[in-house]
């Protein structure tokens, strides 16, 4: 299995409503809410690292009100 943390900046205003759309999408284990440079922190787990890819280019970066983000692949 292939975990990486993603790192998300939502337009102002949508916070909720991304969080609530994430914790939908399949492979998403943890999402939270988070103070600092990013506004939303979120944990996700596939079979391998191209079924991340596709998560993460497909699912997660195409909801709406998701600004930018940056993932972080977990070493083992």
């Amino acid at each position: 299995m292939t975990t990486a943390f993603v790192l998300i900046n939502v337009e102002p205003g949508s916070e909720e409503d991304l969080l609530k759309e994430l914790k939908k999408v399949e492979g998403v284990l943890e999402a939270h809410r988070v103070y600092g440079v990013y506004d939303t922190v979120v944990k996700i787990q596939a079979g391998s690292t191209e079924k991340l890819k596709e998560v993460l280019t497909w699912k997660i970066r195409r909801l709406p009100h998701v600004r930018s983000t940056l993932t972080m692949i977990v070493v083992e």
